[in-house]
Parts: structure tokens; sequence; C-alpha cells
């Protein structure tokens, strides 16, 4: 069901049963681990979750500034739905109100989410509040606590949604043309020495980052599957497709699995998700190294994407 004109509309679907998604949600041993975006923590004052209950905690900021949060609930039906009051406290009346529903099927939960406004207008503001502010990660962070509570893997996780149908979108990552254009952080240029996009190939690219630093990667292919999943694995490596560390990080994994699943919003509209593990190979150190540069990893894809979504723009005038 689409979103009105004074809401904001969040579908995710992770890969875990409904009861862990509803205890990850509602159980502060869980929430305290994952709420937030990247880089925040939480404190919570008291919690009553049932209706006329209220959630009381501050949001922690990597900048040390704090966010007082007062929820107020609504309608608590375990495992299925919650509507509360979010972004209010003692000094401000709430922001808007949220209605979020989770559906299992075959395993896997689907969380939709929408936040309802006053008035169009708001609704616009507070979206592109959300993305300046990185807020959309800490669905990405529920993603990765969910996957580590399933599989005990450690995991990045990033989603962003675009104005374009899933054909165009899949085709923004398996053409190699279209994807030098827009991979790589903010600055960054691309281009494919070598490209075959088949699975059990290869492609060999060249990358020229803002100040003029030049690195080499290769991508090996595992799965592609039109319109909906992409799965490769990618390292660093010397202009002839040796692998080594990369400059600016000497510990490094010297593979990582990349998994990119694209779902239809709607007819001119698709949620791309990315997923990164380490793959083979990986020293406790190297594990480390990747877990601690998830802000980083966040920074450049949304690098990346503001690319894609210039790119998409160019392509539809």
């Amino acid at each position: 069901m689409p979103a009105q004109p004074n809401e904001i509309l969040i579908t995710r679907v992770y890969d875990a049963p409904v009861k862990l998604v509803w205890e990850a949600y509602t159980d502060l041993k869980h929430v305290e681990k994952w709420w937030g975006p990247r880089g925040f923590t939480l404190t919570t004052k008291s919690k009553d979750l049932r209706p006329g209950g209220k959630w009381i905690y501050t949001m922690h900021g990597p900048d040390g500034t704090d966010y007082p949060n007062i929820a107020t609930y609504h309608e608590v039906v375990p495992y299925k739905k919650l509507v509360y009051d979010h972004g209010g406290n003692e000094e401000r009346p709430k922001l808007f109100t949220v209605t979020v529903t989770f559906e299992e099927t075959n395993g896997k939960t689907t969380m939709t989410m929408i936040m309802a406004l006053p008035t169009a207008e708001e609704a616009n503001k507070t979206k592109e509040f959300i993305r300046q502010a990185n807020g959309n990660s800490t669905w990405d962070r529920l993603g990765e606590y969910l996957e580590k509570e399933t599989s005990g893997k450690d995991t990045f996780i990033i989603n962003r949604s675009f104005k374009a149908d899933i054909k165009t979108l899949f085709e923004m990552w398996v053409n190699p043309e279209h994807f030098g254009k827009w991979m790589g952080p903010a600055g960054s240029t691309m281009a494919f020495i070598s490209p075959s996009v088949k699975e059990g190939e290869s492609s060999l690219w060249s990358m020229t980052t803002a100040d003029g630093h030049i690195m080499h990667g290769k991508m090996n292919y595992i799965t592609i599957h039109p319109y909906d999943l992409l799965v490769y694995t990618q390292s660093f490596c010397d202009k002839d497709g040796k692998i080594m560390k990369p400059s600016f990080c000497l510990t490094y994994p010297d593979t990582v699995q990349t998994t990119v699943s694209f779902a239809e919003e709607a007819s001119d509209e698709t949620r791309v998700t990315v997923k990164w593990e380490v793959a083979g190979e990986a020293t406790d150190t190297e594990r480390q190294t990747f877990h601690d540069m998830k802000s980083g990893m966040t920074g450049g894809w949304s690098g990346s994407f503001d690319k894609l979504d210039s790119s998409l723009e160019a392509m539809q005038q």
C-alpha cells in the first residue's frame, strides 16, 4: 500500500523469524545494541511497553551531543504491530506517529513502518532531515544485529531507495559503462580495465580518488540473477590483478563478499540493499578492522549512491 503525501514509508525484509525481530525491536537487551543512526549509543531511563506506557531514553551522538526522547505507546500487539509517538521530549511535542507491522513469510520478516506527519510539507522536510542525519542506517544496524544473532556473521548493510524501475537499477550495476560512472566515494572516478560481468568470471578496475591516488581491484561474479540479486567478491589488487593490501589500511581483509538485493517498491521506485561480509580466510585483526570501518563504509556507499541518483536523473531527462 503506497504512502500518503503526509507519510514516510520504510520497508525492510530481515532474514530472521518474527519473534526475534519483535524482541530485537522491543526488548532493551537487544534495542540498546542497535537503536539509532550508525555511531550512536543509547541510554534508557525507563520503558513501559503497553498502551499508554512510555519509553524515556537519550540517544548519544558520536560527537557527544545528547538527544532526549520520549516515545508514547498507543497500540501494542505482540509480534504483529506497534503504534507510538516518536521524537517528543519534555520540551517539545512528538514529531510524528509511527505505525510498524511485522509479518513472517518462509522464515523471513517484513517490517513495514509508516511515519505520519501533519502535512506533506513536514513529511518531505522530515524525510530530508532523516537522510542528512543518516537516520536510515538505524534499520541497517538492526539488519546487522539480526544477522549476528542468527548466523554469527559480522556484516555491513546499507539500503537506499531510487526513483527508477528495477530493471534500470539492475542494469546500473551489471553494465560496466554505467557502473563505472557512479561507483566510488564522492570525488572519485572509476574505469574498467577488463570487464567480464558473467557468473564465474572477473572484472578488473581502476579507481582514482579525489586526492589523485590510484587503486586497483577486481570483482569475481558468483550470482547474477536478473533482476533481484547480484553476488560478487571483491579484492584490492595491483594493476595485473594480484591481490594486495590497500595503502589506506594494511589490515583490511583480502576479500569481501558483496550481496546486492533489488526490490520493487513501486513501478518507478526500487530499493537496493547492499550487504558486505568478510569472505575466505581472515585474521582476527582483519575482521576487527572490517567491523571498525563501518562508519567509513556508510560514507563511501552514501557518496556512491548520491552519484547513482545523479546518473539516474541524467538518464531520465
